[in-house]
């Protein structure tokens, strides 16, 4: 066998992994709204250069301002997903009204009629963002229900037609006036854009098989009607080509509604898609939810943290209140708990995408705000030992997160301090097995005495400026 043949039989043979690692998908994996992630197992490296340095860059950022924000924010009601028959007996515990299922889909999708939020400050919100320590932003340009956040061509479900009352808003465009504002104050773009869209017709329809009946997928069998299935397929590719050549620099396309996959018979050709993306923004980062292979760049945890470090890229998205749209009278976490669920993250090699939804006013909740605002203050502090870190056994132990900056030489111990009547501590015994040569305290910058014990280090004479602080972080310098 030739040199030719050889390559060309490994190429073949890593498509037909790729292919088989899709084919495992399977519409289950999204239960109530929530979406498992993938094993470690299905992940499968880039290999384009621009793509691993890409990579690189997210693991440095360590937390993202997620937003989810449409038209159900009108209502404070779970996005979408009340849509969905199937999903009903979950989705619609906020639907307190008298109205039955085909009833509330009319008054659903007639909400773009009513949507008009005045207030939208996208430098206020690009301000609170950067003043917080986000790194990039995760912004719904398109949920399952298919309204539009930027002024698409290839729909008229979208806040910049004429039937949406803030069309003649000068910042009607939400989508080119939020990242352009979020690019002023350094963060990366990541475009959240849903592979489903139940509003355009060749996708959702009656005239199917299901009839009027309702669910994630399509309402008709793609295998049956491919030329159906086509004009969906190239109205995703318009819309995804449209918002990465006439809306900046996107860093990541983060594409949920993971059923939609070769796997579950809806393919939309994405690896296609991402290929000729990819000869005009290089680096742009794919996460292909749940689907796994060559374009889930990273994976996705939802609400919940991974035990251990996964050994590849990964983000968990969290909401920093109860859900991920915009809900009346919601309780936000507070600074000390986001920090203490950022370090659980950071120190397994994770990121926090924190979610906000806004209000249908176009402000950001007031209690949102706070817990930001606090987040931020902690963030100038002890942001040294997160960003551009990496993991460092033993990662998490008694009670101290540990990262690392390789190059530097540098580990950071992070004592954290859930409880907020929590007292700092004079000593704190520090499971550390590297041999150390100075240490200093992050909050001070007061040199730390230290000595070997059995197991670790015992570091004495701590101080900090707090009673009660969230975390003593120590800058302990390697041998």
């Amino acid at each position: 066998m030739n040199p030719d043949e050889e390559k060309e039989m490994k190429k073949q043979t890593e498509e037909e992994k790729a292919e088989n690692i899709a084919a495992e998908s399977k519409a289950d994996e999204v239960n109530e709204g929530v979406h498992n992630y993938s094993r470690a197992d299905r992940y499968i490296p880039p290999k384009e250069p621009a793509v691993k340095r890409q990579l690189e860059w997210f693991m440095d950022q360590k937390l993202a301002l997620m937003m989810h924000w449409g038209v159900y924010s009108q209502l404070g009601i779970v996005e979408s997903w009340a849509l969905s028959d199937d999903d009903a007996n979950w989705s619609r515990d906020g639907i307190d009204w008298e109205v039955d299922g085909e009833s509330f889909k009319k008054q659903y999708f007639d909400l773009n009629k009513t949507f008009n939020p005045i207030r939208f400050q996208p430098d206020k919100w690009a301000e609170a963002a950067a003043d917080a320590g986000f790194k990039y932003c995760v912004f719904t340009t398109k949920h399952h229900d298919g309204f539009c956040m930027w002024d698409t061509k290839y729909s008229d479900y979208k806040i910049t037609a004429p039937d949406c009352p803030f069309h003649t808003n000068k910042y009607a465009d939400v989508c080119a006036h939020l990242f352009e504002e979020m690019r002023k104050k350094g963060l990366g773009i990541a475009a959240y854009f849903s592979k489903a869209d139940w509003h355009f017709p060749d996708y959702w329809c009656t005239d199917g098989e299901r009839g009027n009946f309702t669910y994630r997928g399509p309402g008709y069998d793609p295998k049956k009607h491919p030329e159906r299935w086509e004009k969906f397929v190239e109205f995703t590719h318009n819309q995804i080509k449209e918002l990465t050549k006439n809306y900046g620099r996107i860093d990541v396309l983060w594409f949920d509604a993971g059923w939609v996959c070769k796997g579950a018979n809806e393919d939309i050709r994405l690896g296609e898609l991402m290929d000729e993306v990819r000869t005009y923004q290089p680096w742009i980062l794919s996460a292909d939810r749940t689907v796994g292979g060559p374009y889930e760049n990273y994976v996705t945890p939802e609400q919940c943290v991974p035990e251990k470090p996964l050994g590849i890229p990964w983000e968990s998205c969290i909401t920093m209140g109860t859900s991920f749209s915009f809900k009346y009278e919601d309780k936000y976490k507070s600074p000390r708990e986001i920090a203490n669920l950022l370090m659980d993250i950071v120190c397994k090699g994770g990121n926090l995408a924190l979610n906000v939804g806004p209000q249908p006013d176009g402000r950001l909740p007031e209690g949102a705000l706070t817990s930001m605002k606090g987040l931020g203050k902690w963030m100038r502090v002890y942001g040294e030992g997160i960003y551009g870190t990496r993991v460092c056994a033993p990662y998490k132990k008694d009670g101290i997160c540990f990262t690392a900056k390789e190059k530097e030489k540098l580990c950071y111990a992070f004592t954290m301090y859930a409880d907020e009547k929590d007292f700092a501590k004079k000593e704190i015994f520090v499971p550390l097995e590297q041999e150390i040569k100075a240490v200093e305290q992050l909050e001070t910058e007061q040199k730390i005495n230290f000595r070997k014990t059995d197991g670790g280090y015992l570091f004495t004479d701590c101080n900090t400026d707090e009673e009660h602080p969230i975390a003593q972080a120590f800058r302990i310098h390697l041998a």
